[in-house]
C-alpha cells in the first residue's frame, strides 16, 4: 500500500491571525493616506491665495489701487446698503483668468438686479479651498450666491458696526478692505510683508444650526451686514470661530493668509491676539 501525503494547510488560528496582521497595517496606512491628501489639500489651498495675492498686485498696477472691500452707494453718497455691492473678489477676475465672466457682469446695474443675477452663483475653485466641506452655492434672499473660502481683512473693526441704524456715510477701517475703500501699496506702513490681505474663512455655524458662508461676489444692497460674506476682523485669532466675522479654517492648527506682498503665511490659532491685531491692521 501507498503511503497517504498530508496536504499542507492554515488552521483556523494562523487564518486568523492573518487576519489580524492585515486589519493592523490598514488600520495603520489609512491615517498616512488621510494625511497625505490633507497636504495635498492644503497645498491647493495655499496656492490659491498665492494666486489671489497676485491678481490683487495686478490689479493695483492697473488702478494704481488695490479693489474696494465691497461698494455701496445711493445717488453720489455712501451708503453701506447701497449699490452696487460688488467687492474685491469680482473686480480682480480679469486677473484670475476669468475676464469671459467679469465681460459678462453689467456693473452700471446692482449687484442683486435680474440681469446679473445668473453670474453670481458662478463657482470658482480659486475661492475655494479644498479642506473646507460646503456647497457650490447658498441662498439670501431667493438670490443664490457662489461660496467661497477666503475674505478680504477689514482690520480690527468689527464689521457689524457699519450697519449700526445710526450710522451714515463710508464705513472705513484700518484694514486693507472697506467700504468704498482705495487703498494704495504706500498706506501699508508697516511694511507689505507685515500686513494680511486676505485670509480663510471657515463656514460658521448658529446656535439654531444655520450656516453662514462666505462668496466671493459682494454684499447684497440692502441686506444688513452682508458685507461680512466678504470681509472679516481681526478681533480673534484665526479658528478661534466666536462670530461669523471671524477667520478661520477646517487645516489643524490655524489658517492660511496672504500678506500685502503678496506671500502666503500659516498662521497659527495658537498666536498671540495682539499680534494677530497687529498684523491685521
Amino acid at each position: 500500500m501507498r503511503a497517504v501525503q498530508k496536504r499542507a494547510a492554515f488552521t483556523l488560528i494562523e487564518l486568523l491571525v492573518v487576519i489580524a496582521i492585515i486589519a493592523i497595517l490598514i488600520a495603520l496606512l489609512l491615517p498616512a493616506v488621510q494625511q497625505a491628501r490633507e497636504a495635498a489639500r492644503r497645498s491647493q489651498c495655499k496656492n490659491n491665495l498665492k494666486q489671489i495675492g497676485l491678481a490683487l498686485h495686478n490689479y493695483h498696477d492697473s488702478h494704481n489701487t488695490f479693489p474696494p472691500g465691497w461698494i455701496g452707494v445711493t445717488g453720489n453718497t455712501a451708503n453701506v446698503l447701497g449699490n452696487s455691492g460688488f467687492s474685491w473678489g469680482t473686480f480682480i477676475l480679469p486677473y484670475l483668468d476669468q475676464a469671459p465672466l467679469y465681460g459678462k457682469i453689467d456693473f452700471k446695474l446692482p449687484m442683486d438686479h435680474v440681469d446679473n443675477r445668473p453670474y453670481l452663483k458662478q463657482k470658482l475653485t480659486v475661492f475655494q479651498c479644498p479642506s473646507e466641506p460646503q456647497p457650490d452655492t447658498f441662498t439670501i434672499n431667493d438670490i443664490e450666491l457662489a461660496t467661497a473660502s477666503y475674505v478680504g481683512v477689514f482690520g480690527t473693526t468689527e464689521l457689524h458696526d457699519c450697519y449700526d441704524s445710526s450710522f451714515t456715510g463710508q464705513c472705513r477701517s484700518n484694514g486693507a478692505f472697506y467700504h468704498n475703500s482705495k487703498v494704495l501699496i504706500r498706506d501699508f506702513t508697516d511694511g507689505t510683508s507685515n500686513t494680511l490681505m486676505v485670509g480663510e474663512r471657515s463656514t460658521f455655524t448658529e446656535s439654531d444650526g444655520t450656516k453662514l458662508y462666505a462668496t466671493w461676489v459682494g454684499a447684497l444692497p440692502g441686506e444688513d451686514e452682508s458685507a461680512a460674506k466678504v470681509l472679516g476682523h481681526c478681533e480673534h485669532g484665526p479658528n478661534k470661530k466666536h462670530h461669523a466675522e471671524d477667520f478661520g479654517s477646517s487645516h489643524t492648527g490655524g489658517a492660511h493668509f496672504v500678506m500685502a506682498d503678496g506671500h502666503v503665511v500659516f498662521l497659527s490659532e495658537s498666536m498671540s491676539e495682539r499680534v494677530f491685531r497687529s498684523l491685521g491692521t
